[in-house]
């Protein structure tokens, strides 16, 4: 399994070795000790979440505020473009944007953060999506950010009618999130990733549950 940090502080991509014979293929979706290695403290599963999308289909953009929810997000069947946003205050590379292809074929998976938004979109007729998430889901401290924000211009595909949820096709662009100060900050970030660093010098299952 090699994992490698993107563009984006707190972003990670990772590429699992997959066996194949011919009754099929196996690989390693998630693996504690390499994750911890690269990303510097274990990642506590609380809750996992399957979706399936059709074409169309556009969930995002999501974060959580403070303290949040990381994401370990996987295709388990199709495809998807997964675009993440940086949206710390004060962040280098506020406003930024990585996307990448997750799909049942490369089996990839994408790491984020507590702090940054991602949002995902098939680039199949349908694909089934899998996320480790850090904690439960709560609606307190729900962040979203329109993923049509103009002034984002994030790679969407297109050429085809967008399907959104009511709330994400309401939310704020980051501009306007912003200034209503629903977005945490880098230096917030910052200590929060410091402190479950600390956490996972702990020992092994320091932060496990």
């Amino acid at each position: 399994m090699e994992i490698h940090q993107l563009e984006v502080d707190g972003s990670f991509l990772i590429s699992p070795q997959i066996f194949t014979d011919d009754r099929g293929l196996f690989l390693e979706v998630f693996n504690q000790p390499a994750f911890h290695k690269a990303i510097g403290h274990p990642l506590s599963v609380a809750q996992v979440n399957c979706s399936l999308s059709r074409r169309g289909t556009i969930r995002g953009l999501h974060a959580t505020a403070l303290p949040g929810q990381a994401r370990y997000v996987t295709c388990a069947q199709g495809a998807i473009v997964d675009i993440l946003v940086d949206i710390r205050v004060g962040s280098p590379t506020y406003g930024k944007h990585v996307a990448v292809t997750l799909s049942a074929e490369n089996r990839h998976a994408l790491y984020l953060a507590e702090g940054l938004a991602h949002g995902f979109a098939p680039l199949t007729e349908h694909a089934t999506v899998v996320y480790l998430c850090s904690s439960t889901w709560s609606p307190e401290g729900q962040i979203q950010i329109d993923p049509l924000d103009e002034e984002l211009a994030l790679p969407w595909p297109r050429g085809q009618r967008l399907l959104l949820s009511d709330k994400d096709r309401v939310a704020p662009s980051l501009r306007e999130a912003a200034e209503r100060g629903m977005l945490p900050t880098y230096a917030d970030c910052k200590a929060r990733y410091a402190e479950l660093d600390g956490l996972g010098d702990l020992g092994e299952y320091a932060f496990t549950g």
